[in-house]
């Protein structure tokens, strides 16, 4: 294995109270009435235009509402996060190893940038893909990095804390490492395929050996 692709929410970063707090904003600016904590964490994962397009019908709408999170998530929820323990002791062992360490996440390109530079991330990275208008399942971002980045399919390997990022990654043709310390659930990524199960950062490069 030599190029790894790391998520970014809830893999390297808990940004939950960000992203919450931008919905709840989205849905005041609509009017409409803001759903519950745990309708909330639903949301985190998937692109925003999925989650929207699922809860509107009006493709206008579903542009607002990206809108109005984008906005309030620019100017506030993007600081609103902290580094998992030990991601950065993980990230400095798999750079000092030679591994070749990626970001592929959902989230917008520009704010996944930010908030890895904000927080002293962005070294350990070769490059950072996201979510653009035309570009935004997780598996067109994989496939954007595996093609930008020459990378072969049989060395790369995608780490995520959902089941979006483990479909991304099969549907993508490479290798899939689920993690516990985030949103998703355990069940859930090995129901998705998830090649291995890892439940710490510290155990992340032992988990490379396939």
């Amino acid at each position: 294995m030599k190029s790894i692709l790391f998520d970014l929410d809830g893999t390297l970063v808990n940004s939950s109270s960000g992203i919450k707090s931008s919905f709840r904003y989205t849905f005041e600016q609509l009017n409409l009435a803001v759903p519950d904590d745990n309708i909330l964490s639903t949301f985190i994962g998937p692109p925003l235009e999925t989650t929207f397009s699922n809860l509107f019908k009006s493709e206008e709408l579903v542009k607002k509402a990206i809108a109005y999170f984008r906005l309030y998530y620019k100017e506030k929820g993007v600081h609103d996060v902290f580094v998992y323990q030990g991601i950065y002791e993980a990230l400095t062992d798999l750079k000092a190893a030679n591994y070749e360490l990626y970001v592929t996440t959902s989230k917008n390109e520009p704010m996944a940038q930010l908030m890895l530079d904000e927080l002293g991330l962005s070294k350990f990275f070769k490059a950072v893909y996201g979510a653009t208008p035309h570009r935004f399942k997780k598996d067109d971002v994989i496939r954007a990095c595996l093609s930008s980045e020459n990378i072969n399919q049989n060395e790369a390997l995608i780490i995520g804390d959902t089941k979006f990022d483990i479909i991304g990654g099969i549907s993508a043709g490479i290798k899939t490492l689920g993690i516990t310390w985030g949103i998703g659930q355990e069940a859930d990524l090995l129901n998705s395929g998830a090649d291995k199960i890892c439940h710490s950062p510290d155990n992340i490069k032992k988990a490379l050996t396939f």
